[in-house]
């Protein structure tokens, strides 16, 4: 599961592009119990979600032309410039060429299936992640999802073990040092209609209850996608919507054994 010790190819940071920002503040802060706290005027309206008092994601405004609302995974770069190109090699594009951010330097792309992401070369990221409320796992869903293992492999060194779920071959990610096991942070899954038709990195967080989160939702102005189910194995999940109709799920993980 996902941790705080990012190493090159970790997600290291979520940040939610919103065409009302006060009302995502609102929504993901009566679902989550998350606070918006802004780094003051020159941030351009860009905030950070925490969660007692440690940043478990950001918010900003729309920035692009014809951008859709929509949770974005940033992954770890040790040099940016480098996967840059190796974006373009591999038949991705960028996005948002990259730039210095004081912190550190990030830059945006979209891989050859037209899922979006982001990458990020610094040594600070998310503060919380794998507790109730915080960011889990990723998950990317794509029409070809060999052809996206091999295009992130150039790009991160990534790890992928199969899996049968139920209907389809899932494959677990994993950062390519260390244990396979506790390495792994995501997956990729096939496209399913009618719960999405786009290919896009999807959010989940864990959360106590999953059943109350999807009721939370839907009393703050947002929709079920796919309402919770159990997943052998794994725990309880729902696709959810927020106000704006960015996508992301939510998971209540099975106990560990052992």
């Amino acid at each position: 599961m996902l941790g705080t010790d990012f190493r090159t190819g970790s997600p290291i940071w979520i940040d939610l592009g919103s065409p009302d920002t006060d009302v995502s503040a609102a929504f993901y802060g009566s679902v989550f119990g998350w606070q918006l706290v802004s780094p003051g005027p020159d941030a351009g309206g860009y905030g950070f979600f925490q969660k007692d008092g440690k940043t478990v994601g950001a918010l900003g405004p729309l920035t692009e032309e014809g951008a859709e609302p929509a949770w974005t995974t940033y992954f770890r770069s040790d040099d940016i410039q480098a996967t840059a190109r190796d974006v373009v090699a591999g038949g991705g594009a960028v996005r948002v060429a990259p730039m210095n951010v004081g912190a550190g330097w990030l830059a945006q792309f979209t891989d050859p299936q037209g899922a979006q992401f982001a990458v990020l070369q610094s040594g600070e990221g998310l503060e919380k992640t794998s507790e109730d409320n915080t960011l889990v796992w990723v998950e990317l869903h794509v029409g070809e999802p060999e052809a996206a293992i091999r295009f992130y492999r150039g790009l991160f060194g990534w790890r992928s073990e199969e899996m049968q779920a139920p209907g389809m071959t899932y494959r677990v990610l994993s950062i390519k040092d260390g244990d396979q096991q506790e390495g792994s942070f995501g997956g990729v899954a096939p496209l399913q209609a009618p719960q999405q038709e786009d290919a896009r990195w999807v959010p989940y967080f864990a959360v106590a209850d999953a059943d109350a989160t999807v009721t939370a939702v839907q009393e703050n102005g947002g929709a079920v996608l796919m309402p919770a189910e159990d997943v052998p194995d794994v725990g309880r999940i729902a696709w959810l919507a927020d106000p704006g109709r960015a996508v992301f799920a939510v998971l209540k993980p099975n106990p560990r054994q052992g």
